[in-house]
């Protein structure tokens, strides 16, 4: 599935996704606020931690992914962002941006739950096709995860009706 597809659409209502920014670097967040909602997805951005967390607990519904970056008022608001999102709706997909690439850090996220980790600044390489990417594949990933959660119950109303 490529960014811009719009099987998903009938999924979430009409739209493609609803996706939380949060970067404390205002262009990297404009920028990615208007590729995602050329591709029709509903963007709300966040400048900080505090007002990312915020909008995550106050989303209803949740996000069904969250884009956030790794350092912003302290080295780990990617993770609190991170385990914030998780802790609403665990099939939230969180992509972790980072411009200071850290394997540990990397690490740490991708054992807290994070979809994915990317860093902004690859030489060669357009950072906003690669988020675009990335985020069809977490998409992905959450539509099937909630599919299957679905069918499990229907099963399991199957049986309890047999």
């Amino acid at each position: 599935m490529n960014c811009g597809d719009n099987d998903e659409e009938d999924f979430w209502g009409g739209i493609m996704a609803r996706i939380l920014i949060v970067d404390d670097e205002e262009d990297v967040r404009a920028a990615l606020a208007r590729r995602l909602q050329r591709e029709g997805h509903e963007v709300v951005t966040a400048a900080s931690q505090e007002e990312g967390i915020r909008l995550i607990q106050d989303s209803t519904p949740s996000f069904d992914a969250v884009l956030t970056d790794m350092l912003m008022e302290s080295p780990t608001s990617g993770v609190e962002i991170l385990k914030a999102a998780l802790m609403r709706d665990l099939f939230t997909e969180v992509i972790v941006l980072t411009a200071y690439g850290n394997v540990s850090n990397a690490v740490e996220c991708m054992k807290l739950g994070a979809f994915d980790y990317v860093e902004k600044n690859i030489p060669g390489v357009d950072v906003y096709d690669l988020i675009c990417l990335k985020l069809d594949h977490a998409l992905e990933h959450r539509r099937t995860s909630i599919a299957t959660v679905r069918k499990l119950e229907q099963v399991g109303r199957f049986r309890e009706a047999g």
